[in-house]
């Protein structure tokens, strides 16, 4: 299995960060081009329209070790695993660790694609940390 590390250096202090990255209600402001569309299904699951379709997707986050889990997948018992942590640089900045896993039958080409993918949503996450306006358009 192929793995691909992408990292962000943001002007923005770890909690809140964190705080932004792991609730799943942000994820359209960040992840525009993976998220068209999150759906609240019942009992408090999520789904995220996708450019591909529809999957489940839940966020498993530890505000204490900065971990944030993602899963998402056509199914909840098939979800791919995407590991995230947001680690404290100073008291004024963080940075933003998204490790991409290639699982099996995904292309050598797909997987690039969505590394490319993931690294084209950096700088929205980048300007909602580092706006002026950022605790307005965080949703806590």
């Amino acid at each position: 299995m192929n793995t691909s590390t992408h990292s962000l250096t943001l002007s923005a202090p770890k909690q809140r960060t964190f705080d932004f990255l792991s609730r799943i209600d942000n994820l359209p402001k960040w992840a525009t081009l993976f998220c068209r569309e999150l759906k609240r299904e019942p009992g408090g699951k999520h789904k995220v329209v996708t450019p591909q379709g529809e999957i489940f997707f839940r966020i498993v986050a530890d505000p204490t070790t900065g971990v944030i889990d993602m899963y998402g997948g056509p199914s909840e018992a098939a979800m791919a695993h995407w590991p995230t942590r947001v680690i404290g640089l100073d008291d004024r900045s963080s940075l933003f660790l998204f490790t991409a896993l290639q699982y099996p039958g995904v292309s050598d080409e797909d997987f690039a694609a969505q590394c490319r993918g993931l690294e084209a949503e950096f700088p929205h996450i980048k300007a909602q940390m580092e706006a002026g306006s950022v605790s307005r358009e965080i949703v806590l």
